[in-house]
C-alpha cells in the first residue's frame, strides 16, 4: 500500500488506529525498531529512537504576522495528524518554534539556531522572499532543508529548499493572461510593497504585459513594507484610469490599502483589481466589504469544493477555532510536513541529502492535498493549478477560473 493510500486508509479507520495506539497494541517504538536510529540518522540530526525534531519559523509578531499566522497553524495541524497516524519512520515529531518577527536578519539568526544548535531535521517556514533570501545562505551552508510555502517570483532553485507555493509562471503570467482576455485589459497600474518579491514580480509582469500581451504599463509604485499611507498612489490611479490595478501589496499594509481605495470610491463596480497577495488570512483584517468584487490569483481558496478540502477545513477549524480562515499560503504550508514525510519514508532516512535525492526523482505526489492533486517536480517546485477568486462581502472567494495543472518553470525564458 502506498504512503498516501495508507493515509486515506488511516483516515477511514482513525478511531480504531488511535484506540490501538492508546491500548499499546501499536507503538511508535515498535515501528521505529524497523528503522534503527544509527541507519536513519547518519548526520547528527535531532533524531532519537522515539522522536524527530523539526523547526517552524514564521513571523508571529510585526507587520507580517497577519499573513504568517495561518501558515504555522497549518504546519502544526499536519504534524499533529502525522503523529496521530504513527509518526514518521515510527518516530513522533517534536516542534521547535521560532519567531522571525517580520525582520529578515532575525530569520537568518533563527535559522542558524534551528540548524546548528537544535539540529532539526527540517524547517517549515519563511513567508516573504526577503526572509527566504536572508535564510537561504544559512540553509545552504549548514545543509538544512527548508519547506517554503509562499507564492513567489521564481528565479531560484536551491538544493536545500522545497517550494510548495506557486512560482511566477503559475501565478503572475497565468493571472495576467486571464485578466487581459476576460476584461479586455490593455492598460495596467502596478503597485507593490518595496522589497524583492513585489519588485521582481512586477518586472516579470511588465515584460509580459508589454512583450506578450501588447499592453501598456501606465504607472508603477512601491511602498515600504508596513506603510499605511496610500493617498498619493490612489490619486495617481485616478488620473491614469488603468483598465487593471495589478497589486502585490503585502502584509498589514493591505488593510490600509483596500480601506483607502474603498473610501476613495475605487470599488469593483468601477475598477478591475487583481492582486497577487491577498488571501483569506489578510481579508480578516481588511474586511470583505472593502474588497468585494476584486480578484486574487492563487492556487487555493478555502471555498474549493472537493472532499479533500472539506476534510482539511473541518480539521483546521476544530484545531484552531470556528472563526479561523484558510488562505493559499496556509494550505501550501500544510503540504510541507506531508511532502517531507513522504520523502523521508521513501528514502528510509532523515538525512537531508537522501531526502533531497528522492524528492528530485519526480514521483513524490499527493492526491490528498486540499487544493487537489499535486506532484513534486525535480526542480523542487510543485505542479499545480492557477485559480482566480472573486471576493465576496463575507470574506470568502468565488472561484471564477481554474487552469489545468501547470508545470513549474522557475526560470522562464525571456523573463530573467
Amino acid at each position: 500500500m502506498s504512503y498516501f493510500s495508507r493515509r486515506k486508509f488511516l483516515g477511514k479507520t482513525g478511531a480504531l488506529f488511535s484506540a490501538m495506539v492508546a491500548a499499546g497494541l501499536i507503538t511508535s517504538s515498535a515501528m521505529a525498531a524497523d528503522y534503527p536510529t544509527a541507519e536513519v540518522n547518519t548526520t547528527g540530526l535531532a533524531v532519537t529512537d522515539d522522536t524527530v525534531k523539526v523547526g517552524i519559523l514564521h513571523s508571529l509578531t510585526g507587520t507580517m504576522a497577519i499573513s504568517e499566522t495561518g501558515a504555522q497553524e497549518a504546519e502544526k495541524l499536519a504534524i499533529k495528524q502525522i503523529n496521530e497516524s504513527g509518526g514518521i519512520l515510527g518516530r513522533q515529531i517534536e516542534i521547535i518554534q521560532e519567531d522571525g518577527a517580520s525582520d529578515w536578519p532575525t530569520f537568518a539568526e533563527k535559522s542558524r539556531k534551528l540548524l546548528v544548535n537544535d539540529d532539526v531535521a527540517a524547517v517549515f517556514g519563511c513567508w516573504t522572499s526577503a526572509s527566504r533570501k536572508a535564510a537561504l545562505p544559512v540553509f545552504e551552508k549548514e545543509n538544512g532543508l527548508l519547506y517554503y510555502p509562499t507564492f513567489y517570483e521564481g528565479l531560484e532553485q536551491s538544493k536545500n529548499v522545497i517550494y510548495t507555493g506557486q512560482e511566477a509562471t503559475q501565478q503572475i503570467l497565468a493571472g495576467l493572461d486571464w485578466v487581459a482576455e476576460e476584461k479586455d485589459a490593455k492598460t495596467f497600474y502596478l503597485i507593490g510593497s518595496d522589497y524583492i518579491w513585489p519588485r521582481t514580480s512586477m518586472k516579470i509582469a511588465r515584460t509580459h504585459i508589454e512583450k506578450v500581451l501588447g499592453g501598456k504599463v501606465v504607472g508603477e509604485e512601491y511602498k515600504p513594507l508596513g506603510d499605511t499611507q496610500f493617498g498619493s498612489v490612489i490619486n495617481k490611479i485616478r488620473l491614469k484610469k488603468p483598465d487593471v490595478i495589478f497589486a502585490a501589496v503585502v502584509g498589514g499594509s493591505n488593510v490600509a490599502w483596500f480601506k483607502q481605495l474603498n473610501a476613495a470610491g475605487i470599488t469593483s463596480d468601477k475598477q478591475t483589481l487583481l492582486t497577487l497577495s491577498v488571501t483569506e488570512d489578510e481579508v480578516l483584517g481588511i474586511g470583505g466589504e472593502n474588497l468585494e468584487g476584486f480578484y486574487s490569483v492563487m492556487k487555493y481558496f478555502q471555498s474549493l469544493d472537493n472532499p479533500n478540502n472539506a476534510e482539511f477545513v473541518a480539521a483546521f477549524k476544530e484545531m484552531h477555532g470556528d472563526d479561523s480562515v484558510i488562505g493559499d499560503v496556509t494550505q501550501a504550508a500544510y503540504l510541507g510536513p506531508w511532502l517531507w514525510k513522504a520523502a523521508v519514508e521513501k528514502a528510509g532516512s532523515f538525512d537531508v541529502d537522501k531526502v533531497v535525492a528522492v524528492s528530485e526523482a519526480g514521483d513524490i505526489e499527493l492526491d490528498t492535498a486540499p487544493e487537489g492533486y499535486v506532484k513534486l517536480h525535480p526542480n523542487h517546485h510543485l505542479w499545480s493549478k492557477t485559480r482566480i477568486g472573486k471576493w465576496n462581502k463575507d470574506g470568502q472567494a468565488t472561484v471564477v477560473y481554474e487552469s489545468d495543472l501547470i508545470e513549474p518553470n522557475p526560470f522562464p525564458e525571456g523573463y530573467q
